[in-house]
């Protein structure tokens, strides 16, 4: 299939999953319990899809694992940052939440309608800004992801479905995402209009970035591979630091159900592998198709090859 097709489903995958994230408040109750399952398949899923997938890619495409692993701290230190600066991944379940905001208004009639003061607009405070922001980022570099690996396994491949592992670790993530934002929003007495928008806005944001990427870097890839390598690097550590600095953190605290939680983390890590074989050939294994570089050049002939 043409690779801009496969562009366009995962993006359209992803625009609903993260629509379907934020008003998963509205549509189920979402608990504490099943708010920490998920996160910890996540959890597993984005490190397995970054140490299986995206890193070997990268060390491929790059040329170089010095260079590869360069471009790895310089995502997980990026995003680690990101998060100290914003405090943006705020994975609570809603269903402390007000009820005006949750959807839950006939269960608890007293809440029925939002403040006098929050009817006719947003409040004054802003505390939710930086969380949009910071997820803001983060929802542009998944775009990037995206595109990169769909740039670095569609070659000409006839079978097999060309970056899954990383669309599929995105797709999961991303309702987690969307749900942070109006999770917060709701906390903070916005109302369900308010939440809608800017969920909305969000939403539109990876699938736009992974577009945009994947059209300025299509039709010159053959001549741009280590860039590719690059993105998929940055890319992967981004994954390691969501992975490994925030939502196994957030889990490893909650001394209940610890089986169910390791369980799930397993099972996002053997997720994450299994993904592999129902993609197209392994790139890790094999040259990438046309490198252009010339012969004196190479990033073998820079740096570490390894």
């Amino acid at each position: 299939m043409n690779p801009w097709l496969w562009l366009l489903l995962y993006s359209a995958a992803v625009l609903a999953a993260s629509l379907l994230g934020g008003a998963l408040p509205v549509l189920v109750r979402l608990t504490h319990t099943r708010t920490q399952l998920m996160m910890s398949l996540v959890a597993g899923l984005m490190l397995g899809v970054g140490m299986f997938h995206m890193l070997p890619h990268a060390v491929v495409y790059s040329g170089s694992v010095d260079r590869t692993m360069a471009w790895a701290v310089a995502g997980l230190l990026a995003m680690f940052l990101l998060i100290r600066a914003f405090q943006f991944h705020h994975h609570a379940d809603p269903e402390h939440a007000p009820a005006w905001a949750t959807g839950c208004e006939d269960a608890c009639p007293e809440h029925r309608h939002p403040p006098p003061e929050l009817a006719a607009g947003p409040p004054h405070g802003w505390s939710w800004l930086g969380v949009a922001l910071g997820m803001a980022v983060h929802s542009a570099i998944d775009g990037m992801a995206i595109a990169s690996g769909l740039l670095a396994q569609s070659h000409g491949q006839p079978l097999g479905a060309p970056g899954l592992g990383i669309f599929v670790a995105v797709l999961l993530h991303k309702p987690l995402d969307a749900l942070s934002i109006t999770s917060v929003m709701a906390a903070a007495g916005y109302s369900r209009r308010w939440q809608r928008r800017v969920n909305v806005a969000y939403a539109l944001i990876c699938p736009g970035a992974a577009v945009l990427f994947f059209a300025v870097a299509f039709p010159v890839q053959e001549a741009f591979n280590a860039w590719i390598g690059a993105a998929l690097a940055f890319s992967g550590g981004v994954f390691l630091c969501i992975s490994l600095g925030d939502l196994l953190p957030e889990v490893h605290f909650h001394a209940h159900d610890r089986v169910k939680l390791s369980l799930a983390l397993l099972a996002g890590v053997g997720l994450a592998y299994a993904i592999g074989f129902l993609e197209p050939t392994h790139y890790h294994e094999h040259a990438p198709p046309a490198v252009g570089y010339p012969a004196d050049s190479s990033p073998g002939h820079q740096d570490h090859a390894h």
